[in-house]
């Protein structure tokens, strides 16, 4: 085979200067989220039967998966089932409505808003958003709740820690270097959309391929080129026909009987909730084919003569920012 002339210290130094979100910047993130969450907590324990339950930070900063170009934060809200409003729309008024009584001070109510599937609150001083997003909660000691899905609004089960548990276990078995890998395919994800504005791969969906790849040993994480030819040789090879679920929180015999969807990515907390559901045969297509054309970059990249021809495959990959190391 072929001796790689773009490397893993190549892209390790890539993901670095472009594509990581800074420890530093994550910390001081963090810590606004945290500072919210203290003080919703203080108002809940001096104000018994308050509707909110609890806080919990949730999305790509809270799993460490976060990109450098992330600008808001998710948290979600664990809100009491029985008191809460039916409708979407008013359960987000509701619940803004009691963050801004339990902010007082801290927060002007008008940074407080409501958005279109979430609570926006805006810090002035930074420019960061962060949007709450409402949990029906009924006191599952898992966390388990129900969130209103965007599409249809049904309620849909979950539970924020377990995800992040879920996660961190994967970082546990792979430290570093599962998690990087994510990273990279979230940024390669990027790129596919600003090509293509009909390209569709969530995040979520990214990081259960991810940790499918890494639970079966398909991949090898710990060298990035190769980790990434793992990923796209297992979407062209499969064409992201098989079924991926785990075995974390729920028996395989719980999953659906009957295949129903182009892809099946089946969230590890809820056997009921496929990821990709709303994902038809031409986004599968648009996946596979986009994921071939990286497995081809990357092939001729290991035959490439010179390093300036590697990087330029590599930039298929990775988009025109990655130069190789500087």
């Amino acid at each position: 085979m072929a001796e790689q002339k773009v490397t893993h210290d190549d892209l390790a130094a890539f993901a670095q200067r472009a594509v990581n979100l800074p420890k530093a910047v994550a910390d001081s993130r963090r810590q606004q989220v945290n500072t919210l969450r203290d003080k919703l907590t203080s108002h809940i324990a001096e104000n018994p039967g308050f509707s909110l339950v609890k806080m919990l930070h949730a999305g790509s900063v809270a799993k460490g998966t976060a990109l450098r170009t992330v600008n808001d934060f998710d948290v979600a809200v664990y809100v009491r089932n029985d008191e809460a409003p039916e409708q979407e729309g008013q359960l987000l008024e509701w619940i803004a409505e009691r963050l801004r009584a339990a902010y007082g001070a801290l927060i002007d109510p008008s940074q407080i808003e409501v958005s279109t599937h979430c609570v926006n609150i805006h810090f002035k001083s930074s420019g960061i958003d962060i949007d709450v997003v409402p949990v029906l909660y009924e006191g599952d000691p898992g966390d388990r709740g129900y969130l209103i899905a965007k599409s249809s609004g049904d309620r849909l089960l979950t539970s924020v820690r377990l995800h992040l548990d879920f996660v961190a276990d994967r970082k546990r078995t792979c430290p570093q270097d599962w998690v990087q890998v994510v990273r990279f395919v979230k940024w390669w994800v990027g790129e596919q959309k600003q090509r293509d504005g009909q390209f569709r791969f969530k995040s979520f969906m990214a990081e259960l391929l991810c940790a499918h790849l890494l639970d079966t040993g398909a991949v090898t994480f710990t060298d990035y080129p190769a980790a990434l030819e793992g990923f796209f040789d297992y979407i062209v090879r499969t064409d992201l026909a098989e079924r991926i679920a785990f075995a974390d929180y729920y028996r395989a015999t719980e999953l659906p009987s009957v295949r129903t969807d182009a892809i099946e990515i089946f969230d590890p907390v809820n056997p009921a909730n496929n990821a990709a559901r709303l994902y038809d045969e031409i986004d599968r297509k648009r996946i596979v084919d986009a994921a071939e054309e990286s497995l081809d970059a990357i092939t001729e990249a290991r035959y490439a003569t010179t390093k300036a021809q590697a990087v330029a495959c590599w930039q298929v990959v990775l988009g025109s920012r990655f130069r190789g190391q500087a």
